[in-house]
This record gives structure tokens, sequence and C-alpha cells, in this order.
């Protein structure tokens, strides 16, 4: 090595070297910068207004809004009251962004008596999201899984004594076969009226295919569903809504700049009601989160921030995202303008760790609220999942905005998911003040 060559090397080593330096500064500074923010988020903690909070929760799942569904106009009175919520919030401005679905409902009897004993609906049966109604009373064919042959099946079914009748399988074998139910489950294959899927507890129901009515209807029913019945009686009821007008309730905050926003969404739909006598009262999916972004359009209307902020409650979430999709297709700003969109959907529960996902463009946000989760203590963990088409956030992440996905799954409410006991009474709310202090931190360091 010549002298030149030695002291250029040298002087490259010094120069790493201060470069490293220079790059564990700014952590350390990062890192400081960090936990003087969950201190500010300390002393700010009586910023959050659980009083308020539960208040709206229990509103929104109340009977009032009969699980603000389309059959009885629930969500369309629950979208009136968020409107009001925001305006009370003291926020600068708000609209309502009207979209149509076609949708399918069970407003009115929902009757099933298997050998003379009656199911309750909700508990021991519910719908598939896209059955028609039925009425009559009907033999049961029971499949056997065993000995499973289609050809036998659709044999046994074309005989006079099991004309008409209804199917009986567990669930999960279905849908391991799915391509042979599907025929099934089609007029074309068979004479049979319809098919009854045994489900392992508890029943859920749901909507994402609600956009349709099929051929035959789908039962689902417990574990405890005889296994050798005889008949079933049936008089259930559905209307199809073609057209149907909901809308997004969208409020505003102004900052002290106008060129770049921040987003909270949350969907307040839910399923509405399985018959005259059942509703779906939703208190964790979703009154927890559009409660939460009421509060923080509350917070931020007296904490004016530096840049706007938009308070998205979407509608039609449960039917298969339409209201978020709709938005980004139609959007009030340009998408390009949001700097971080932060969806908030079933935190109304207990676990230590907060289950999140974020957009490809929002990996470093996702970073900046771990830091700050990290110094604050706020959760356990933020468990990071795969992205995926579960939630509003989706419809955004496809379009390349910025964006993460909160959700507290897994606690003590989790397992009343889509079923009437998601209701008040088993609401649960450790994760608001938590999450409430994380996504304030993160809008004031990112």
């Amino acid at each position: 090595m010549s002298t030149m060559e030695a002291r250029i090397s040298k002087a490259d080593g010094v120069t790493l070297r201060m470069k490293k330096i220079g790059i564990k500064m700014k952590r350390s500074i990062t890192g400081i910068l960090i936990a003087l923010a969950a201190l500010m988020m300390f002393s700010e903690a009586g910023a959050q207004n659980l009083t308020s909070y539960k208040r709206m929760v229990k509103e929104l799942s109340s009977a009032k809004f009969q699980g603000r569904g389309y059959a009885r106009n629930g969500v369309r009175k629950a979208g009136l009251f968020i409107e009001r919520e925001f305006s009370a919030a003291g926020a600068d401005e708000i609209m309502l962004q009207p979209f149509k679905i076609d949708i399918n409902t069970f407003p009115g009897k929902m009757n099933m008596t298997v050998d003379g004993k009656s199911l309750a609906p909700g508990r021991d049966f519910t719908m598939r999201e896209y059955s028609p109604g039925v009425q009559g009373y009907y033999k049961l064919y029971y499949i056997d899984t065993l000995n499973f042959n289609l050809a036998k099946i659709t044999e046994d079914l074309c005989r006079p004594a099991n004309l008409g009748a209804f199917v009986v399988c567990d669930f999960e074998f279905t849908y391991r076969h799915k391509d042979v139910f599907k025929r099934l489950e089609s007029r074309k294959c068979c004479q049979d009226s319809g098919m009854i899927y045994i489900w392992n507890e508890p029943l859920k129901f749901y909507k994402a295919y609600g956009e349709k009515v099929v051929e035959k209807p789908i039962i689902w029913v417990s574990s405890d569903f005889p296994k050798n019945a005889r008949n079933v009686s049936l008089d259930i009821e559905n209307e199809f809504l073609k057209g149907y007008t909901s809308n997004n309730v969208i409020a505003k905050v102004n900052g002290c700049r106008h060129d770049s926003c921040f987003v909270f969404t949350a969907h307040y739909d839910h399923l509405g009601n399985l018959g005259s006598k059942v509703f779906y009262p939703g208190a964790n999916d979703n009154a927890s989160g559009t409660a939460a972004i009421i509060t923080l359009a509350e917070y931020y209307s007296s904490h004016r921030p530096k840049f706007d902020i938009y308070f998205i409650a979407f509608s039609g979430e449960d039917a298969n995202l339409r209201g978020s999709k709709w938005f980004t297709e139609h959007p009030v700003m340009p998408l390009e303008s949001i700097k971080y969109l932060i969806n908030i959907d079933m935190i109304g529960d207990n676990n230590p760790e907060m289950y999140c996902e974020t957009s490809d463009t929002g990996t470093r946000g996702y970073e900046v609220f771990s830091q700050i989760n990290d110094a604050g203590h706020f959760f356990k963990a933020l468990k990071r999942g795969e992205l995926a088409a579960n939630s509003d956030h989706y419809p955004f992440a496809a379009k390349g905005v910025p964006c993460i996905f909160f959700e507290n799954e897994g606690g003590d409410a989790f397992k009343h998911y889509h079923t009437p006991q998601d209701n008040w009474q088993n609401a649960v709310f450790d994760s608001y003040e938590p999450l409430f202090k994380l996504v304030t931190g993160f809008i004031r360091e990112y």
C-alpha cells in the first residue's frame, strides 16, 4: 500500500467512524424525543374522554339502532347520531357522503322447528346472508360423511321419499368438499329444498356476500342439532333491498397547515336483524372504534393539530367494505395528500397485545408507532399481521395510501364476535385509553 493510499484509508476510516457516531446520535436523539413525547402523553392522561366514549358505545349498541343494519334503517339512524356527535365534538366541517348498495335482509319471521322443538334464532341457528326466505314442512336428509359419494347422494335425493328434503351436513366437511356442495346448492343438480350446515359454537352471522340472493336457503345450526331428526318446519322471511342509500359520515378538524392531512377511520355499520326479535348490537364491532374517532375529533378540536385531520365513519364495512371502496373512488381530499391513515376496528377488548396491519407504504409509520409504544408501554406488543381485505384500511392500502389498522382481538370480548352477545353488557374498555395515547403521540411525532 502506498503512503497516499494509507492516508486515504485512514481518512476513510475516520469518516466511517464519524458517520456511525452521527447515526448513533440521530438514533439517540430520536429515542429522547419519543421518550419526551411519551411523557407529554402521560401529562395529558385526562385528555381522552372515557365517560363520553362509554356513553356512545352504549347508545350505538342499543335497540334504538337495531344492530345498525339496513332492514329497519338502523344504519341511517346511526349515521345521523354520529353526525350530531361530531358536531357536539366541535368538528369544523361535517358532511354525509351517500352511496347505494344492494343488500339482503331478514326483517320478519324467523321460525325453525325440528321434530316439534323450536330453535332460537341467533343461538341455535342463523341464516347465510344471501339466503332466500323459506316456508314449509320438509324431510331431513343427512350426508354420510364416512361413505361420501356424490352419485349416491344425487340418486337418493331424487327418490320420491326424499324429494324436496333439506340436506344436513357438518360445515367443516362441506368446506373441504365445497365444489361438490356448490352443486348441491344449485337447483340444476337435484331437487333438495335447501341446506342445513352444523357449526361449532358460537354461531356467527355475516353480511359480506349479501349483495345477492341464491337459489336455495342455507341455514347454519349449532353443534347440538339432533343427529337423526326426521323433519323441519320453517317460516323465514327475507327482503332484498336494491339500491339502498347509506352514508359515510365525514368530519374535519382544521389544522395549521392544509397541504397534507391525517385520517382516522372506523366503520359504524353492523349486521342488523335476524328476524323481528333478534338484532346484533355490535358493541365491540364496531361501536368501539366509532366512539374512539369521535372522541379523537373532540380532542383535536381543542388541541389544534399541525395538519388537517379527517374523521370518517364508514357504512357498509360488514357488507364487504362498500363504504370505504366508494370513498376511495370518490375522495373528498386527494388521496396523495394523506400523510397517514389510522383505521380503528374492534378495540373493545382486553388483550395486552394490539393486532395491526399496515400498507406497503405504511411501514415507516409502523416503526414510529412501535417506538412510541415501547417508550410509553401502552401495549405489550404491536403484533403486526399480513395485510388483508378485512377492514376499511384495505381500499386505501390498495391505492398506495400509508395506513395502519388496529384491532384488539383474542381478549374476553372476542368470543362474542358477530353474535347477539356482542352487547353493552359484555363490553370491555381496557384498550381505549392506551390506544388513544398511542395514536395522539403518533400524530404529534410523524
